[in-house]
């Protein structure tokens, strides 16, 4: 697990290989990564948006980018979590994820968490 603490909200990433799998005669090999933000802070804040960097070990880039997470923009009380789960797809066994949120604050202000670099490793691919 990998941990990152910026402006009193802690971001947690455990992530884990769940396989491989053939789609368009190509191996993929799929990702998941659970996800917990906790709120230090005295005020609530709500998660708006989320900027993701993927690489993988051919040295490809991706970009993810959208409103929320899986469909929700959460309000985090403070001295609360949110947490939830997703993955990715590569066409590499391992490769990295890193990234920011933007969030608001209950009296408006915008502010930018990190989302510390973590890396994805099919265990085969360790040695």
């Amino acid at each position: 697990m990998v941990q990152q603490k910026t402006n009193n909200i802690i971001v947690s990433i455990d992530a884990k290989f769940e396989g491989t799998f053939f789609k368009d005669h190509r191996k993929q090999y799929a990702f998941s990564y659970a996800v917990s933000i906790e709120n230090l802070s005295n005020e609530p804040v709500q998660l708006k948006s989320r900027f993701w960097i993927v690489k993988d070990a051919l040295n490809q880039t991706d970009i993810i980018k959208g409103n929320g997470v899986i469909g929700e923009q959460p309000i985090i009380q403070p001295m609360q979590s949110h947490h939830y789960n997703s993955g990715c797809i590569m066409i590499s066994p391992f490769g990295c994820m890193k990234g920011h949120y933007q969030m608001e604050t209950a009296s408006g202000q915008q502010i930018e968490v990190s989302i510390p670099l973590f890396r994805l490793s099919a265990p085969f691919a360790m040695n």
